[in-house]
């Protein structure tokens, strides 16, 4: 395992892994508190797999019965947890999977079905499983609960107490995080025995090598044009919004200006976030665009900046969406901007969290912007953009469901003049082919390809001109004249 780490160029331990690998290895109960960054994946993966490839293996593995189980908060997390284990686990012949919601279980199922000995899992897909009976947590000889506390923020707690009553009160359990408020001590108190506190740095404690700057801009162009000049350099940086709709707009403008950026929200499906994530993660993309769901479990090496476009809501938040740079030792720098409304509300959010910084009012041409940007990146030019087909639209534009072909039937006359929603004509009913376009029974031409009311036109799927709807994504945007609008929000 050793050797394992060596080849990732992990060849000493961070403070947390010094203090508790003694107690871990040991296999006692162990609380580990320390803040994002601070090296707890690897402080709690290798007493694990350390333990599992020896006696705790117990024979030949069977389905459906994991030897460990890791709850992470998010899906990003337990990919990245899972990352990180899979070498050492390797190591010793221990097969692993990731559970969480967002995705088809079928191939969660598959890989329980053909047996695993780590199961590194989301609360509540987890639980979903259990339900069903593809897992069953009575042979967990080691738990581990990550993140606690965040699990506690998003309301996981009625279900980590569910599954942790399922796994063995004799086994072995490890607790990291970064505080112990929201119910977090209660889960202490109920799971862990003679536990060992390692408590390394404080939950405000700042990290030496992570500079602050608070950004104080007059107005909403200002500020834009400085989220642009701030996001041109050529190293990696990730920009927090408030929102998911704010995230991806940013995205989209910012690769417009020839910076190309990708977006992480909880509007994206689980391909699209590990698509987005691996292009930033690769170097491919050095900026990412996101929402507090990034703020946990995006272990990316190397993000020299941190921008706060929106302020977060509270000082926990700004904790750990700043804990994404200055990690295992680097230096890196953290940016807030602030509109003049939002300055008491900023200066109320930094007090909490410890951090001491004086406020400066910037543009984007400021001596103290320019030397955060450093060297600027070569401007990409913007592909063109491929609109989403609408929902129920084949390629050719003209939707396929059984209630829109009605609805052309009917339109093309085969009613005999009705033509109404309502109404089913014969040949939708029987299933035969619709009478062509201009037969008796309406007495006018039948239109050409449609309105585009009921999924696109037969001209390519264009929207229906002068200001119809078109429904992309989930979305509802106005269309120009003559079709969709190309790239639009």
């Amino acid at each position: 395992m050793v050797a394992a780490l060596a080849a990732q160029g992990i060849d000493s331990p961070f403070p947390i892994q010094i203090d508790t690998l003694p107690d871990t290895l040991g296999g006692r109960d162990v609380l580990g508190r320390g803040k994002t960054g601070s090296g707890k994946t690897l402080a709690f993966s290798i007493p694990m797999v350390a333990r599992l490839g020896g006696k705790l293996a117990g024979g030949n593995r069977r389905p459906g019965r994991p030897l460990a189980l890791i709850l992470a908060p998010t899906r990003e997390l337990a990919t990245q947890i899972t990352v990180a284990l899979t070498p050492l686990a390797e190591v010793y012949g221990l097969k692993s999977t990731t559970i969480f919601g967002g995705v088809s279980q079928q191939r969660q199922v598959a890989a329980l079905k053909a047996g695993v000995d780590i199961v590194v899992a989301c609360p509540g897909r987890l639980e979903d499983l259990m339900k069903q009976g593809f897992v069953n947590l009575d042979s967990v000889e080691i738990s581990i609960l990550d993140e606690a506390d965040h699990m506690a923020d998003l309301g996981f707690l009625p279900v980590v107490t569910r599954i942790m009553d399922k796994t063995p009160q004799n086994g072995q359990r490890m607790l990291f995080s970064a505080t112990l408020d929201n119910g977090v001590d209660k889960l202490v108190r109920r799971y862990l025995h003679n536990e060992v506190l390692h408590s390394v740095d404080e939950a405000n404690s700042p990290v030496a090598a992570m500079t602050h700057h608070v950004f104080e801009v007059d107005g909403t162009e200002t500020k834009r044009i400085l989220i642009e000049k701030l996001a041109s350099g050529s190293g990696r940086r990730i920009l927090f919004m408030r929102t998911k709709h704010h995230a991806k707009k940013l995205a989209r403008q910012l690769t417009d200006s020839g910076i190309p950026a990708v977006d992480l929200h909880g509007n994206l499906s689980q391909v699209q976030r590990d698509r987005n994530l691996a292009a930033f993660s690769a170097g491919d993309v050095k900026v990412l665009v996101a929402t507090d769901v990034a703020a946990r479990g995006v272990h990316v090496d190397d993000i020299e900046l941190v921008i706060h476009v929106d302020p977060p809501a509270e000082h926990k938040a700004y904790l750990h969406r700043s804990g994404r740079t200055a990690r295992a030792g680097a230096a890196g720098d953290v940016v807030t901007l602030v509109l003049p409304d939002q300055r008491k509300d900023t200066a109320l959010l930094l007090r909490k969290a410890a951090i001491s910084v004086q406020p400066q009012q910037v543009t984007a041409a400021s001596a103290a912007v320019t030397a955060l940007v450093g060297d600027v990146a070569a401007y990409v030019k913007p592909l063109p953009r491929v609109e989403t087909p609408v929902r129920g639209q084949s390629q050719g534009g003209r939707s396929q469901g059984a209630n829109a072909q009605r609805k052309r039937a009917n339109r093309d006359g085969s009613t005999g003049g009705g033509g109404r929603d309502g109404q089913r004509s014969d040949a939708a009913r029987s299933g035969r082919p619709a009478r062509a376009a201009g037969e008796a029974g309406s007495g006018r031409p039948a239109r050409q390809g449609g309105s585009g009311r009921s999924g696109g036109s037969g001209q390519g799927g264009a929207a229906q001109s002068g200001g119809g709807k078109l429904q992309v994504g989930g979305l509802v945007r106005m269309s120009q004249a003559g079709g969709a609008r190309r790239g639009g929000r």
